[in-house]
């Protein structure tokens, strides 16, 4: 199963599309426990939602959760080095490539953190790019891989 999280009107073909309202396959609230089994995603593209998302460590949680071992996140987010991240009145949480550091297997902050702060997920950062956009400045395209 490949999981393409808040698609707005980016509906792909072979993918369940994901969102709060239609047209997505599935309306979800990713704010809540979100409806698949543990380790039955393959892939997830999370492009310009979790910003969106009010609690960072349950969205990295519940991504790590529903991923199959090895399987690969994509997430886009507006990063906090530019204006992007925080004019959207609908933004409520704040991301640049630091803010994965907690998520990181055998990072420090993580293995120093990872237990008061309620952290389970595991990822290895496969690939990371930052592109610059005339609007909204400067946006971050990671990739995660689930360690389990």
């Amino acid at each position: 199963m490949k999981l393409n999280l808040g698609c707005s009107d980016d509906v792909r073909p072979g993918w369940v599309n994901v969102d709060r309202c239609p047209p997505a396959d599935q309306i979800v609230d990713l704010e809540g426990p979100w409806p698949w089994p543990d380790s039955s995603v393959d892939e997830i593209l999370a492009q310009d939602v979790i910003e969106h998302l009010r609690d960072k460590i349950h969205t990295m949680n519940e991504l790590w959760r529903v991923l199959r071992p090895s399987g690969h996140v994509t997430i886009g987010v507006p990063t906090t080095d530019g204006c992007g991240a925080f004019q959207d009145p609908t933004h409520v949480s704040y991301w640049n490539h630091r803010s994965f550091l907690y998520y990181e297997k055998g990072c420090p902050y993580r293995e120093r953190f990872a237990k008061a702060y309620g952290i389970v997920a595991a990822f290895h950062t496969v690939s990371e790019s930052l592109v610059q956009t005339l609007l909204d400045g400067p946006k971050l395209t990671i990739v995660l891989e689930a360690v389990k």
